[in-house]
């Protein structure tokens, strides 16, 4: 297993408590040495999950030193109960940790409206904070798992006189459609960054990433995105609307964005990775909403699986976004292969030659409205038969 560069003062454990039938890695555990300034980006699902309802109040206030997460059992729709095991969770870790309770957020994912037991948290927190080690990353990374591929990791370093690095860890694979999917992330920096900025910066770069991505159109009830800055690089404090802030967006942007990719290449049964792509918006809301319409569709999606250059299924999710388009001024292209030129076809030559471009498994799909210079894009993947089969017996 690669160790993971990781930015200074954060530490990591991972073990399987029994949460999942399976008997795989179910529990992750990262801690900072030093209470971090913290960000946290939620669901817009209006069921949220115990964790969650916890775990908000908490970020809101600015400041966190540990995260706990488990697999298998997403503690969602279990009322009072479930309340009852998250608090009792919380309240395990902070005395293992010997930090206030305030200091500790809570994320699960996996089966709705099952009862999460208290018991493998009894049993294996001790083991986990026993554990912790800057080298187990990794570890964190699977243990958050459920009908993921592989795990997801991606940083990023500045160089300069700051010299701080950046880590991001992501789940999801399924349930994943823009307003925040069924995923979780995890981001970590040991840059010092002021609240106001690292509020800003999460809530921009989500917006261009997490939440600018769609595999079936389904959004959960337990996602989040936690973002802690600890501080323990030599750097000066980074503050809003400075030179040193934007090179941190930039650096937070890519790796989110790298991680949101991730998340749709391993959409459940997919096999393309493909970037929707509008130009010639009047605006970049508008541009969005027609991105978003086209990457949303299942008609659109189910094309990109049969390998099917159908541009009438992508001009007819133009027409229906709610955006105010003329249709005799819009062109759409796979890759550099034009398909359709003033809202009519190019020929059977220039299809032909879009089909090849579908079997690849990786593509764009550009739009131009021709309506104005705005652009926007939308990271979609295929919808297979896998896809079916994956979700038909989840739970078993």
């Amino acid at each position: 297993m690669d160790l993971i560069d990781v930015p200074a003062g954060f530490r990591f454990s991972g073990m399987a408590s029994g949460i999942k039938k399976t008997g795989k890695l179910d529990l992750g555990l990262i801690v900072s040495d030093s209470p971090a300034n913290c960000a946290g980006v939620f669901t817009q699902n209006k069921v949220v999950a115990a964790p969650l309802i916890l775990t908000k109040p908490r970020i809101a206030k600015g400041k966190c030193q540990a995260i706990l997460v488990n697999s298998g059992n997403a503690n969602a729709c279990t009322g009072a109960e479930g309340l009852r095991v998250a608090e009792a969770t919380m309240e395990l870790l902070a005395g293992e940790l010997q930090i206030s309770t305030d200091l500790v957020s809570l994320a699960s994912t996996g089966v709705i409206g099952e009862l999460l037991p208290l018991s493998p948290f009894v049993d294996g927190i001790s083991e986990l904070v026993a554990g912790l080690s800057a080298d187990h990353a990794q570890v964190v990374a699977e243990a958050i798992m459920t009908t993921d591929a592989f795990s997801k990791v991606a940083s990023a370093t500045e160089y300069g006189e700051q010299g701080y690095k950046v880590l991001g860890m992501a789940k999801g694979a399924g349930m994943i459609h823009p307003n925040m999917a069924t995923m979780l992330g995890f981001v970590l920096t040991d840059a010092q960054v002021s609240l106001d900025l690292l509020n800003s910066a999460l809530q921009q770069a989500v917006k261009k990433s997490f939440n600018s991505i769609t595999v079936d159109g389904d959004t959960s009830t337990n996602d989040m995105v936690l973002l802690l800055a600890n501080g323990s690089s030599d750097g000066k404090r980074i503050e809003a609307d400075t030179p040193e802030a934007e090179i941190f967006c930039q650096h937070l942007d890519e790796v989110l964005l790298d991680l949101a990719k991730m998340i749709v290449r391993d959409g459940e049964g997919a096999t393309k990775l493909v970037k929707i792509k509008v130009v010639g918006g009047s605006n970049v809301e508008s541009a969005r909403k027609v991105a978003r319409s086209v990457a949303t569709s299942s008609l659109v999606k189910t094309a990109f699986f049969g390998e099917d250059a159908n541009w009438g299924r992508i001009i007819a999710a133009v027409g229906y976004s709610g955006v105010d388009v003329n249709p005799d001024r819009i062109d759409i292209s796979f890759n550099q292969v034009p398909v359709a030129v003033n809202g009519l076809a190019c020929g059977g030559e220039s299809e032909a030659e879009a089909t090849k471009v579908l079997q690849l498994d990786e593509f764009v799909v550009t739009i131009d409205l021709h309506q104005g210079e705005a652009e926007a894009s939308y990271y979609t993947s295929d919808l297979s038969y896998e896809y079916v089969k994956i979700n038909s017996d989840y739970r078993s």
